[in-house]
């Protein structure tokens, strides 16, 4: 975390001030207003009466004010907030080796997969991590101010505190899917932090938001504007694959449906979701997320996913600062990400050489002859994605007959096998250089497939497809003699940022104009 003077310090907090004032939702996440007359801390979009400047102390993160003894607000509710933003102070620079690693760590403990842990802690952190720990928890406390467990106490109080408002799951329940290992625990830590016991929060909130177990669980998910919600959709709608994902553009019906099969903790769970842009309060720009009750045990962690997948957490304010000039038109655009890392690397490799439109063919011959079949109350959704043991154990013949070729049934083939012996992460607290090292080792997967999943699946702001075809097309170096290594130059000074600016160069394009990997 970057020290300040005094007079900078209380520069930036006079303008944190002001956005407070004006309840701009640009802001959201990027710092949370501890209310000294209260001992309560909000969001920035908080609806509540403005207090007085000489009340207000201004902290990056919710642990740093939850350190500084403060409860969160029940009204404005910081735990749906979007994440702090992590670019503006150049942490995305692959040069900072010590910042990366606090992203990292972050990320890491971002990620409610791993707080189920019997030790959960700084030791495994680290270890995980190749570092010690007192290593580790130095350059953590530089970069956020907080340490490892604190930030780590806080995530899971506020998903737990999330979860008691949206939900009627059961309190030793939500105690569980929150990470403590017992229910004590978590009265403990809750009446510590928030000076009242999980059920007094849900008397004060109501019952929750879920429904009937057929109808799912319903919760809410903020992010900061602008969000080009049609550019998102289309995105995805061109690279629908029937059975397991639906689309609806319609103005005031923008929603986003799909089955799932996430491995967690060696157990496999399969359910389905329907994601909805919210229209009824435009301004608080949040999403309403409905998932299958099947899906309860790993909700924190569907949550998270849904989160990559939509690009919730990003700045536009940093990112547009850097592109804004090159591609003015593209200020809400967001990278989409992936459910599952697995399965979008899976259908990276079947795009290769071939337009989105024949990838999607092939794409859905694949579920339909290997996809587990599931009922969903969803019209047209009843395939399940195939699983790295079905077609790790698939023929050369059965993935030919789907015109699959033999470079990409052997690429697939790998993933695969990878995947199996766990020796290849595919998710955003992933170590970005092993992962891309691992990639471009297996066989059929080049640089473009490995950036593409970077992008993607590891949630790397700073990607760059130079091989892409239609990206080369749209920046206009395509005549050059070396296209991709003219992209390359050229998207010099579009760092850290990079995967962004080839989203809005694709986005340039007529639709009828896909891009195109060029692999193999």
């Amino acid at each position: 975390m970057k020290t300040m003077t005094p007079d900078a310090a209380q520069t930036a907090d006079d303008a944190r001030y002001l956005a407070l004032k004006a309840r701009d939702a640009r802001f959201d996440g990027c710092f949370f207003t501890g209310i000294t007359s209260t001992g309560i801390y909000c969001r920035p979009v908080c609806r509540v009466r403005t207090p007085k400047r000489e009340n207000c102390r201004f902290f990056a993160q919710a642990a740093q004010a939850e350190q500084a003894g403060f409860r969160p607000c029940l009204r404005c509710r910081p735990e749906i907030a979007p994440r702090a933003p992590q670019g503006a102070q150049g942490v995305w620079s692959m040069q900072n080796a010590s910042r990366m690693l606090a992203l990292q760590a972050a990320r890491l403990l971002d990620s409610p997969e791993g707080w189920g842990e019997a030790t959960p802690g700084v030791a495994p952190l680290a270890q995980r991590m190749g570092v010690s720990d007192r290593h580790l928890r130095r350059l953590f406390e530089a970069q956020w101010g907080v340490s490892p467990l604190q930030y780590l106490q806080t995530r899971r109080l506020l998903c737990a505190k999330q979860l008691l408002t949206d939900t009627s799951l059961p309190v030793t329940e939500v105690a569980r899917l929150s990470g403590f290992a017992s229910l004590r625990r978590f009265n403990a830590a809750f009446a510590q932090h928030y000076a009242l016991n999980p059920t007094q929060l849900r008397r004060a909130r109501g019952k929750g938001a879920t429904a009937a177990p057929d109808q799912g669980i319903r919760v809410k998910l903020a992010y900061r504007p602008p969000y080009d919600v049609d550019a998102m959709l289309h995105f995805f709608a061109t690279r629908q694959i029937d059975r397991i994902e639906a689309v609806n553009r319609a103005r005031d019906q923008q929603q986003f449906g799909k089955t799932v099969s996430v491995a967690v903790d060696g157990h496999l769970f399969t359910g389905w979701l329907l994601i909805r842009f919210e229209h009824t309060e435009p301004a608080q720009h949040r999403i309403d997320l409905l998932l299958s009750d099947s899906l309860r045990d790993v909700l924190p962690v569907m949550m998270e996913r849904v989160r990559c997948l939509l690009d919730l957490d990003a700045d536009p304010q940093a990112i547009n600062s850097v592109l804004h000039a090159r591609f003015p038109e593209g200020d809400g655009l967001r990278v989409p990400g992936s459910l599952d890392g697995f399965e979008l690397a899976v259908r990276a490799v079947l795009g290769q050489r071939i337009s989105v439109a024949a990838a999607r063919t092939v794409s859905t011959r694949l579920v339909q002859r290997l996809g587990a079949v599931i009922e969903t109350p969803l019209a047209g959704l009843n395939r399940l994605f195939p699983t790295p043991a079905v077609l790790a154990g698939a023929s050369g013949d059965a993935l030919g007959q789907l015109g699959i070729v033999k470079q990409q049934q052997a690429a697939i083939q790998a993933l695969a096998r990878a995947m199996l012996e766990g020796s290849l992460p595919l998710h955003a607290g992933a170590d970005l250089e092993a992962t891309l090292k691992a990639l471009r080792a297996l066989p059929g997967v080049g640089d473009w497939t490995a950036q593409y999943i970077a992008m993607r699946a590891l949630r790397w702001p700073d990607a760059f497809v130079a091989g892409d075809v239609a990206l080369q097309k749209a920046l206009g170096v395509q005549g050059e003699p070396h296209p991709a290594k003219a992209a390359l130059t050229l998207a010099q000074a579009w760092q850290p940022w990079r995967s962004y600016a080839v989203i809005r160069a694709w986005a340039s394009l007529p639709h009828d104009t896909q891009p195109r990997m060029t692999d193999l």
